[in-house]
């Protein structure tokens, strides 16, 4: 059985009108992970992404890159638990926080 692991990620720097949700969703599915991302009132980038260990992880260091205009200064990695992120079956862009 594959070890599973949720990240629930703020994503800090020029992340808002680069289209790093739909960049995000698009490698979450290419790797089968199920969670979501949103876009934060304070010009942050939210995520939270389930799935086993390894691509979690291959997430996570895309997530330092970003789409091609996006310039990541910094993600923050808030908790590692499914609890209280409520996922879908598919990864999902979610609302504005």
């Amino acid at each position: 059985m594959t070890e599973s692991r949720t990240i629930h990620a703020l994503i800090h720097g020029r992340v808002q009108g680069v289209s790093f949700r739909a960049w995000t969703q698009h490698l979450a599915e290419l790797h089968g992970l199920k969670g979501w991302v949103r876009n934060r009132r304070d010009g942050s980038v939210e995520a939270v992404f389930s799935g086993p260990v390894d691509l979690v992880q291959v997430m996570l260091k895309a997530c330092h890159q970003g789409p091609a205009d996006a310039l990541v200064e910094n993600v923050e990695i808030l908790q590692g638990s499914e609890e209280g992120h409520d996922l879908a079956e598919r990864f999902e862009i979610r609302r504005t926080a």
